[in-house]
């Protein structure tokens, strides 16, 4: 294909040498005109020898080249790829100047071109500009329909530690957030090469995948300098206990724990979280991220109330007791903090478990509710059919296999709230009537 990419910043350039591996034929520009020149002669600002290597390489192949007219970049491809910076404000907003400019510049390249062009955001935005902003501009500039004059897709940018171009051999997996089926179809042969996995999602997933991702980044970085900072106070090797840590990857480098849901609770981590921040007080040392995460946990049980009371409905039925599906030990369980508020608060409120027989005969448990949590017991029922026809909002708290049908068995008006995310066409941020 041949591709026109706006924004020759490190990015950009990364882009283009990629796209040129795979044998595309690369138009670069730049809305600082200097910039696109620079890159026209074959110097590159802030690029590393191995990237600039690679992009030289492909100038000198003829496959990559730069214009300082971004109408005849358009013209003269059949794909657009936007890799202009996005910048703060000074309140932390995006910038969006130089990406607003790009897309009227595009939009006004397309009103004369008769082919269908596909357009792919590669600059970091937030959910929803893609489609409500940039989208809108280019329409608006070239008397165009997005989805049959040409394509829209996003194209998150996954990682940023690119060193010697060590890793285009090796890359991350390709996510493109489509407009519509054609326009991904024809994103994905931007990146159709043999070690490259390509993931199709909507627009708006890509774009908060892109601000996931570096965040997520940012949160490890942190958590091993507290822990660090943490460990020096006790004169250990901070950098000997992270290594150990990262030798379980069944839970520490896997997905298990990044999957939205309730809060977390159980025998151990609150427990063990709080007496980790207490020690680093006595310490004297500062642990902002790990004391957060304590305040974060008790708002996803009061955003659960909150959902709840959203509803104005009276009768409330909670599926699943235990922290988690198939665990018995109920100390510091959130749906327990969850039932006794509502509860406190006025509502009648129901919760299935469906080993409820079977955990009174088990001592540890047996102990917690007929000594510790009386009144808990007399709202537990073995029966799903029970509790969903006497519950007007129906909360899935756990993963039990009992609740991932639940949506196809509520009748009426019935509100149903997924806080385990197991129902997973029912988002979990707004309750939904079925």
């Amino acid at each position: 294909m041949r591709v026109s990419v706006f924004g020759l910043g490190h990015v950009g350039l990364l882009s283009a040498a990629c796209l040129t591996r795979a044998g595309h034929t690369v138009i670069g520009t730049d809305p600082e005109p200097q910039r696109a020149a620079l890159a026209g002669i074959g110097r590159f600002l802030l690029l590393d020898p191995g990237l600039k290597r690679l992009i030289t390489e492909a100038a000198s192949s003829g496959r990559f080249r730069t214009t300082l007219d971004p109408r005849s970049a358009v013209l003269e491809s059949d794909a657009t790829l936007i890799c202009v910076a996005t910048p703060s404000n000074a309140n932390g907003s995006l910038n969006l100047r130089d990406l607003d400019a790009v897309c009227i510049q595009i939009g006004t390249a397309l009103a004369v071109k008769k082919d269908y062009h596909l357009v792919v955001v590669h600059s970091a935005v937030l959910p929803g500009t893609v489609e409500g902003r940039l989208t809108l501009l280019i329409e608006q500039h070239s008397d165009r329909q997005a989805g049959h004059h040409f394509g829209v897709c996003m194209n998150p940018v996954l990682s940023g530690d690119w060193s010697e171009g060590q890793d285009l051999d090796n890359p991350n997996p390709i996510v493109i957030g489509e407009l519509d089926t054609r326009s991904g179809d024809s994103a994905q042969q931007l990146y159709k090469t043999p070690n490259t996995t390509v993931v199709r999602t909507s627009i708006q997933t890509a774009e908060m995948l892109n601000y996931v991702s570096k965040a997520f980044h940012a949160v490890r970085v942190t958590f091993a300098n507290e822990i660090g900072d943490l460990c020096a106070a006790h004169g250990i090797d901070g950098h000997n206990v992270m290594e150990h840590s990262c030798l379980d990857q069944r839970s520490n480098l896997s997905p298990a724990y990044l999957r939205p849901g309730f809060a977390f609770d159980g025998p151990c981590y609150p427990k063990d979280l709080r007496a980790l921040v207490y020690r680093a007080k006595e310490q004297d040392v500062d642990c902002p991220l790990l004391s957060a995460a304590l305040l974060s946990n008790q708002k996803q049980v009061s955003h659960a109330i909150e959902l709840v009371e959203r509803t104005h409905r009276s009768r409330i039925g909670i599926l699943g007791f235990d922290f988690k599906a198939g665990s018995t030990d109920i100390r510091e369980n959130p749906i327990v903090r969850l039932a006794e508020t509502l509860v406190g608060k006025g509502y009648e409120v129901r919760i299935f478990h469906e080993n409820v027989g079977e955990t009174r005969q088990d001592d540890t448990t047996s102990f917690f509710l007929d000594s510790g949590l009386p009144h808990i017991a007399k709202l537990l029922s073995p029966s799903l059919e029970e509790v969903l026809g006497e519950s007007e909002v129906v909360v899935i708290a756990n993963g039990e296999n009992a609740a991932r049908n639940v949506s196809d068995l509520l009748l009426g008006d019935r509100i149903l709230i997924d806080l385990a995310g197991v129902s997973r066409e029912v988002p979990t941020s707004l309750p939904k009537h079925l």
